[in-house]
C-alpha cells in the first residue's frame, strides 16, 4: 500500500514537472527610486516568477528542458502611491535552433506604458476571460503572445489558439481605464500587438515565420545552403507585408527581434556575393532604419 502511495505521488509530481510550460526569468527594478521600501519589489518579483512558471497555460504537456524560454526584465520609474506602480516591461522571447545549442529570439520589446496596482504579499490571480487586474491581465496577455509566437515558428499558423487567447484577454480589458488595451491610444500597444498577427490579410507574418525557422535555420546543422535558401525565401514575406503596410508594428517587432541574426547569418565568407547583394537590398528596403547595419553584410563583418 505504501509502495502504490508512493508510485502515485511520484507520477502526479512528474506529470505536474512536465505541465509547466515556460522557463520564464523574471527581474524586477527600481533604479531610479529613491527613500521607498525595495523589499516590495524583491516580492513582486517572487510573485511574478511563480505566476508565469507554476501555471499550465496551455495543456501542452513538455519535458523540463523543453521548456518555452523567456524573460521578462520590469522597470519601475514612478511609484505614484503605496499601491501604484508605473514602469517598463522588457520581454525576450527565445526558441533553440535544432541539432544546436543555439537559441534564436522570437521577440524583444519593451513596453513602456506598464502600470499597476500591487500590494505586498497578494496573490497574483487570473483566469480566462475575466480582467482580474492590470498587472495579471497584462502578464497572460504576453504568455499568450509568447506561446503564439513559439508555436507559429513550429507549425503554419500553429499559434492561432494562443493568439486568440491574448485577443480575448484585449476584449475584457476595453472597459478598464487603464491604458495599452485599446485601438486609438496607439497604434504600438497590446491592442495592435495581437490585432496586426490575427488579420487574415497580415498572414505573410506567419508565413515568415514558419518557413524561416523551421525550414531555415532548423535544417541549418545538416544542409547549411538549404536552411539558408529557406531563410531567404523567407524575407520575401516580410517584403510583401513592408510594401502592403509600411511601418506596420509587427513589422517592426519581427526586425527588432532578428536584424543583428540576419547580419549574422549573411556576413558568413561562404554566402556567396550575388545572394549576399539580394539580401541587403531586400532587407534595406524593408528596414531602411538599419541601412547600415545591413551593408556590413556585403562587408563580411
Amino acid at each position: 500500500m505504501r509502495k502504490t502511495i508512493l508510485f502515485l505521488f511520484l507520477t502526479l509530481f512528474i506529470l505536474q514537472a512536465r505541465a509547466q510550460e515556460l522557463d520564464c526569468v523574471v527581474s524586477v527594478t527600481s533604479p531610479t527610486l529613491e527613500g521607498t521600501d525595495k523589499q516590495i519589489f524583491e516580492t513582486l518579483q517572487s510573485a511574478i516568477y511563480e505566476f508565469m512558471n507554476n501555471r499550465t497555460w496551455a495543456n501542452y504537456s513538455v519535458k523540463i528542458e523543453e521548456r518555452i524560454e523567456c524573460t521578462i526584465l520590469i522597470t519601475i520609474n514612478d511609484r505614484p502611491s503605496g499601491d501604484d506602480f508605473r514602469g517598463t516591461l522588457n520581454l525576450v522571447l527565445r526558441r533553440p535552433v535544432f541539432n544546436s545549442a543555439y537559441n534564436t529570439v522570437l521577440l524583444n520589446f519593451v513596453d513602456r506604458d506598464f502600470s499597476f496596482k500591487y500590494i505586498e504579499y497578494q496573490t497574483l490571480d487570473y483566469s480566462d476571460g475575466t480582467f482580474s487586474s492590470n498587472l495579471t491581465s497584462s502578464l497572460a496577455f504576453y504568455t499568450y503572445m509568447c506561446l503564439g509566437y513559439y508555436f507559429d515558428s513550429f507549425a503554419p499558423l500553429g499559434g492561432t489558439p494562443f493568439f486568440e487567447k491574448a485577443q480575448d484577454i484585449v476584449n475584457t480589458a476595453q472597459s478598464q481605464q487603464t491604458s495599452g488595451w485599446k485601438a486609438y491610444e496607439s497604434d504600438k500597444n497590446r491592442y495592435w500587438m495581437v490585432a496586426n498577427i490575427l488579420i487574415p490579410a497580415n498572414s505573410a507574418l506567419r508565413e515568415f515565420s514558419y518557413v524561416y525557422h523551421r525550414q531555415g535555420l532548423d535544417q541549418m546543422y545538416d544542409r547549411v545552403d538549404l536552411g539558408r535558401s529557406k531563410v531567404v525565401e523567407s524575407l520575401e514575406f516580410l517584403k510583401k507585408i513592408s510594401v502592403a503596410k509600411p511601418g506596420l508594428y509587427s513589422l517592426q517587432l519581427v526586425l527588432d527581434a532578428k536584424k543583428d541574426e540576419f547580419v549574422n547569418i549573411f556576413s558568413d565568407q561562404r554566402v556567396p556575393p550575388m545572394e549576399k547583394n539580394n539580401v541587403v537590398t531586400i532587407l534595406k528596403d524593408i528596414d531602411p532604419a538599419n541601412s547600415s547595419k545591413y551593408q556590413a553584410i556585403l562587408e563580411g563583418k
